[in-house]
């Protein structure tokens, strides 16, 4: 069966609906994961295959068969590691039905069919009991729900679930603790993707400041976390204001709660600055002892740097806080940690949340669009000033005090900028009711709702009466737009270029006038550790590679025998 599925096409930025085969979703989302990634991440595997071995050898040594829970099971990885290690029996849980489809063919190619049930269900639907899904309850619980953030992925209501209905009171569990860690940072860089800063364009009459509007100026920003990693960043781009501290643990081998906490830890900063970051990440434990420890820690809080594992389906968090307020060294104050069932949030209070009734606030969340409209990358796009310097620079090569400029890019601020060197007349389109109305705000906030025409349409639609009967001298572009993916998205620059090509008047300049597009072949070495395995699992899956071909290709993840080390 064949279904229609709607896609945003990068050189026309348009919509369009395309005939693709019924599984074509699972298949991209399959193929946007980081099941690679994950499963190629060694120190992670051994970490839970030791775990889970002492876990089962715990178990045994009380006499008891070894009953294995293994939520989100994906590829059955866990599970295999399981049985491995002597589990008597495994019950995986897979809601997403192509990944459970291929958990059964892996399992089975295994030999491990007659000791792992694969149940595809969410586990919150899961049942106990003669006729249910499992005969009675698990006394091991293994699980990997986790994201950057930890419990992005609903890794909260899941476990309070299982220890509810699903597993025996105080039983095993791999991981069997969390602990989240947090440490305040004062950085311009990461505080411009977050805030809108007033911007200088040098002009033949001075200096003129383009001020964001006030709601977007106080406005907390998105709720979502930013997750990047905290490797690639200079230590120039950020003063350390406080030790690492400990925030919150979770003690995943008993009862857990989704409701939503605060979780405070008063410290004295180490240096006077502004507070207006929160760098955050986890670990955890394998084993209630903690020796067997997987760590997202950033080189600067790591062990062992020189050993740390490359990863890009865990990394490190940002948090930004609500506003940037200064801090004194010696001076303490208490960093609050917030969250609900998904999210977590941060931050600074100055006396001890005991005695203040804020600290339990709501998440943040965006109340003047241009969160909405901009990610943090396009917000350090628009903060950048060496950039406005080159644009300004670049302008300045063309305008002309008659110029009439017609500016071609979503949200951008171009058009401010030709104004102010003296463009005649400005002419912005914005296709996107978001953006036309978060430039109109921006407009007001500076006087200019008169002074800069907004047309909101499509380019490629433009008329003579939009124009007001006028030619344009100047076509203008950063280029930007939201419908762009990937930086030659961009491209859509081009088509526009030529679709309001009737009204450009004789010499018009178009900036930019050229692009390039670089690329490089390279080959990725494979670690010898992942050639010489005694075990592989392989299966039939849509294709992850290249985008997801959607066809069943042949996917290794590793080795799950002995002998130590596992991979």
């Amino acid at each position: 069966m064949k279904i229609f599925c709607s896609r945003a096409n990068p050189t026309t930025g348009s919509v369009e609906w395309l005939e693709e085969d019924e599984h074509y979703d699972y298949h991209q989302e399959i193929a946007r994961s980081s099941y690679a990634d994950m499963l190629h991440d060694k120190d992670r595997n051994v970490k839970y295959y030791q775990g889970i071995r002492a876990a089962v050898s715990r178990v045994k040594d009380r006499g008891q068969k070894a009953l294995v829970l293994d939520i989100g099971t994906g590829t059955g990885l866990l599970s295999m590691m399981a049985v491995t290690a002597g589990a008597d029996f495994c019950y995986a849980i897979e809601v997403f039905k192509p990944m459970a489809d291929a958990a059964v063919k892996i399992v089975e190619k295994n030999g491990f069919s007659d000791k792992i049930k694969v149940i595809n269900k969410h586990s919150t639907e899961v049942t106990v009991g003669p006729e249910g899904d499992m005969p009675c309850r698990a006394n091991i619980l293994v699980t990997e729900l986790f994201d950057t953030e930890l419990i992005g992925e609903g890794a909260l209501p899941s476990y309070e679930h299982a220890h509810r209905h699903l597993v025996e009171e105080n039983c095993e569990a791999v991981p069997h603790r969390a602990t989240v860690y947090a440490q305040l940072v004062e950085s311009g860089r990461m505080w411009s993707w977050n805030k809108l800063f007033p911007i200088h364009v040098q002009t033949s009459l001075g200096e003129q400041v383009i001020v964001p509007p006030v709601d977007v100026e106080s406005c907390p920003g998105a709720p979502s976390v930013c997750d990047i990693q905290l490797n690639q960043v200079s230590p120039a781009d950020f003063t350390v204001l406080s030790d690492v501290l400990p925030m919150f643990s979770i003690d995943f081998s008993k009862q857990v709660s989704s409701s939503a906490a605060c979780h405070s830890r008063r410290f004295e900063p180490l240096t006077s600055g502004r507070a207006q970051v929160v760098l955050s990440w986890w670990d955890i434990e394998m084993d209630p002892e903690g020796k067997i420890k997987c760590t997202m820690a950033p080189f600067w809080a790591h062990s062992d740097p020189e050993e740390m594992q490359w990863r890009d389906h865990w990394m490190q968090c940002v948090y930004f806080l609500p506003q940037e307020e200064p801090v004194v060294q010696g001076s303490a104050l208490y960093l609050v940690a917030h969250h609900d069932d998904y999210c977590v949030w941060y931050s600074l209070q100055r006396t001890s949340p005991e005695k203040n009734e804020r600290v339990r606030q709501m998440r943040p969340v965006c109340d003047c669009q241009a969160h909405l409209l901009w990610n943090r990358p396009r917000f350090g796009e628009i903060n950048d000033q060496d950039r406005t310097d080159r644009y300004v620079q670049a302008l300045r090569t063309v305008l002309k005090p008659d110029s009439v400029c017609l500016c071609v890019s979503d949200g951008s601020l171009l058009s401010v900028l030709a104004h102010h060197l003296g463009v005649e007349q400005v002419f912005t389109v914005e296709s996107s009711a978001a953006s036309h109305k978060l430039l109109r705000k921006i407009f007001k906030a500076n006087h200019l709702e008169d002074k800069i025409n907004i047309i909101e349409k499509r380019p490629e639609l433009l008329t003579n009466e939009d124009l007001q009967g006028r030619k344009v001298s100047l076509l203008l572009g950063e280029p930007f737009f939201t419908t762009s993916l990937l930086p030659w998205h961009n491209l859509y620059f081009w088509y526009v270029r030529t679709a309001v090509d009737q009204h450009l008047g004789p010499g018009a300049m178009v900036m930019p006038q050229a692009a390039s597009l670089h690329a490089v072949v390279v080959e990725f070495r494979v670690c010898r550790e992942q050639q010489d395995v005694p075990l592989v699992l392989a299966a039939t899956l849509p294709c992850v590679l290249a985008g997801g071909c959607g066809r069943g290709c042949s996917f290794l993840t590793g080795p799950v025998a002995d002998p130590e080390p596992l991979w």
